[in-house]
């Protein structure tokens, strides 16, 4: 398997690509051809004449494309998988938790379906971490959206007619996302104040300069995967009671709560919003998995009736799409790279490697994955 294609994504809000051409330049040079449709990545900066100086061979459209090649590269889920070739191996994100009947047609089209979502989250493998890799920049943009909405500046300034007190941000959730939008936030000089369910995280918090907010859940932990554990009820009620003081002076709040496979927990209801000061703005990073803040909605932005607003904060990685897809295809060649054989110059589908167990889903006409069979 070496025949590679780079789709067109079917969503017009899509930005990204998921190979740039450098990277097509380099697994070209290790012995794989490769495939970009046409346009695939004009919107985040790469013309169709670039992708062919590095050697790509340029098609029309993604059902041409699919004749002769092995592997098949996108960002978001298929539309439609008709025109894939039975034993190509298909790589993009799968929202496996929530697409049953996707995978059931994947693995009937005798696809072998790789869910980038599912990619274990280990040192080995933190090279072809898109979560990671997307959510940083998702955090950085959160913070730059919501300086650009609030009515005033971030960091403190001394001026001749007085002094301009900082901005208060509070980030709620210290993941990937949380960490970037701290550094973010403190860069620009904002105040900044951070909570999360793991202790542990505390100190990355201080080194970042930012305040930790303590609430005491009782015993709370993370997964092997480094997420936060699904908290109780009673302490999700405890700590949105904690939150809304700390709320409630903030100018910013970003929510970065979300649970991959599960409805995101609700943080901040609207009776925090209402004693939240006017003009103050609410990120919900969250939002598209149930949303970590009440009255958020997708890809809108919601005013209450005391002037705070809600910014839709999910995919927020498509508004740098050139830093986006220079990470995604970073993700997309360790993958590649990790499972090709220089000897014979092929890919190889080792399932008894730790990172190819995690995440191929469907082969030979199955489910083969253990959560999801």
């Amino acid at each position: 398997m070496k025949k590679i294609l780079v789709c067109k994504e079917t969503d017009p809000l899509e930005t990204r690509t998921a190979l740039i051409p450098d990277d097509v330049k380099r697994l070209i040079s290790m012995g794989f051809e490769i495939t970009v449709v046409s346009g695939t990545g004009v919107k985040s900066g790469f013309s169709d004449e670039a992708y062919e100086k590095a050697g790509a061979k340029i098609v029309s459209t993604n059902e041409e494309g699919y004749k002769g090649s092995e592997i098949v590269l996108r960002i978001m889920k298929p539309e439609s998988i008709e025109g894939i070739e039975s034993g190509t191996m298909h790589l993009s994100y799968l929202d496996p938790f929530n697409e049953k009947e996707l995978l059931e047609k994947m693995a009937k089209a005798g696809l072998a379906a790789v869910s980038l979502e599912m990619i274990p989250r280990t040192t080995l493998a933190q090279k072809m971490d898109v979560q990671s890799s997307q959510t940083s920049l998702a955090g950085y943009t959160a913070v730059i959206n919501a300086a650009a909405k609030l009515p005033k500046i971030l960091p403190m300034m001394v001026t001749p007619s007085g002094t301009i007190q900082p901005a208060r941000v509070f980030i709620i959730g210290v993941g990937v996302a949380g960490l970037q939008a701290i550094a973010t936030a403190k860069r620009l000089g904002a105040r900044v104040d951070a909570f999360d369910t793991r202790p542990v995280v505390e100190e990355q918090v201080k080194s970042l300069g930012a305040s930790f907010v303590k609430i005491d859940l009782g015993e709370m932990g993370q997964t092997d995967q480094g997420y936060a554990k699904e908290l109780t009820p009673e302490q999700i009620a405890k700590q949105q009671e904690a939150q809304a003081k700390v709320c409630e002076r903030s100018d910013i709040v970003i929510t970065t709560a979300k649970v991959f496979g599960r409805k995101a927990p609700v943080l901040i209801k609207k009776d925090v919003l209402d004693r939240m000061k006017p003009g103050a703005v609410v990120v919900d990073m969250a939002v598209s998995t149930g949303g970590n803040v009440e009255g958020s909605k997708l890809f809108e932005n919601v005013v209450t009736e005391n002037g705070v607003t809600i910014m839709s904060g999910d995919l927020l990685e498509r508004q740098v799409p050139y830093d986006a897809s220079k990470m995604l295809s970073g993700n997309f060649t360790a993958f590649l790279t990790h499972f090709y054989n220089k000897e014979t110059k092929e890919f190889e589908t080792r399932l008894e490697d730790e990172i190819m167990k995690g995440c191929l889903l469907t082969k030979d006409g199955e489910i083969i994955h253990e959560r999801f069979k």
